[in-house]
């Protein structure tokens, strides 16, 4: 029961009861992701069970339930949209009603979760054997990363700067690479996850507190970056991202900066030189089955990517872990440890 990043409780709860048309799983992993410490973010429904990177086996079915039967192993999407409405329909699938309100019960981080039958018909994902608990657990988060750099129409040849080498940052440096970008530069503020951004593709990685949009430059030929993605929710990382994009380059906001810390826009150097800016919130199913299926292929090394394991009652720390960012990549907490 998370209550902040400091206080993270193990309490009981009832084990939930499943209705028709639903599936109750038992929960082998799940993924502390980078939005679950985001206190800004999860502060204001506390106390709430997090977790929605999880993975594990059908323990029931529901009346009704015919593609699945007990003994599957899954990925369950916990967020899904309704498929019909103006937003769906125009491919913006993460601005849906529907998926800002669904969910699965009570979060990833328990024994048990009761998935609701919208998400039982629209997001629940049958794991092949090649892929484990653990790998599966970055079905979500590579997804989101998928559908990021397709917003930003990221090419072949692209010199690209990635703001922030977290979970989030290092997923995009490989799909950077997957995608034969040109240069491919990463920063952070940790020099452990600067050499793991090196590990994992990244041409050159910067420390943060340099003159990044010089350093661009000088490892682009004089230029700035074609597109610049940001994974890091500092206001300085949002500066430094207006400052290191090229003319009809592109900007996209992964992360952003808390409320009320507002970001001086160069809007007319921006307009006279045709640079877009685009966001991008969570994954659409068709994101979610495009990250199954690099993950089935192992076509990006996500497993070196896991640091920590941690059981249910160790969450406490894994969380403080996870926060704190100190030689740490992706922390999974197991409930059945």
């Amino acid at each position: 029961m998370y209550y902040s990043n400091r206080d993270v409780r193990l309490e009981e709860l009832p084990r939930p009861k499943v209705g028709p048309g639903e599936l109750l799983m038992k929960v082998m992993a799940c993924g502390i992701c980078g939005s679950d410490l985001l206190e800004w973010y999860r502060l204001k429904t506390a106390p709430r069970v997090l977790g929605h990177e999880a993975t594990g086996l059908v323990e029931e079915v529901g009346e009704g339930v015919t593609r699945y039967k007990v003994g599957d192993r899954i990925f369950v999407s916990h967020h899904v949209p309704c498929g019909e409405c103006r937003y769906c329909l125009s491919g913006h699938h993460t601005a849906c009603e529907t998926l800002h309100t669904t969910n699965y019960y009570p979060g990833g981080f328990s024994e048990f979760v009761r998935v609701p039958r919208i998400n039982v018909e629209r997001g629940v994902y049958l794991l092949p054997p090649e892929i484990s608990f653990e790998v599966g657990t970055f079905v979500e988060p590579l997804a989101c990363a998928l559908r990021g750099q397709r917003i930003a129409d990221v090419r072949e040849g692209d010199a690209i700067l990635v703001l922030g080498s977290g979970v989030a940052g290092l997923l995009h440096v490989q799909l950077a690479r997957l995608r034969r970008a040109g240069l491919i530069v990463a920063t952070d503020l940790s020099e452990y996850r600067l050499r793991a951004a090196r590990r994992f593709g990244a041409d050159e990685a910067i420390h943060a507190d340099e003159d990044v949009p010089s350093r661009i430059k000088e490892l682009n030929d004089g230029r700035p970056a074609d597109k610049v993605i940001v994974c890091a929710g500092a206001r300085a990382a949002a500066e430094q991202a207006l400052r290191s994009v090229d003319r009809g380059g592109t900007i996209l906001f992964f992360a952003v900066p808390p409320p009320g810390q507002e970001v001086a826009l160069p809007l007319v150097d921006f307009w006279r030189n045709e640079i877009t800016i685009r966001t991008s919130y969570g994954a659409a199913p068709n994101d979610l089955e495009e990250a199954l299926a690099l993950l089935t292929r192992r076509e990006l090394d996500v497993e070196g990517m896991i640091t920590h394991r941690f059981g249910l009652s160790e969450s406490q720390r894994a969380f403080e872990l996870a926060a704190s960012g100190e030689n740490c990549l992706k922390v999974i907490i197991e409930p059945q440890r």
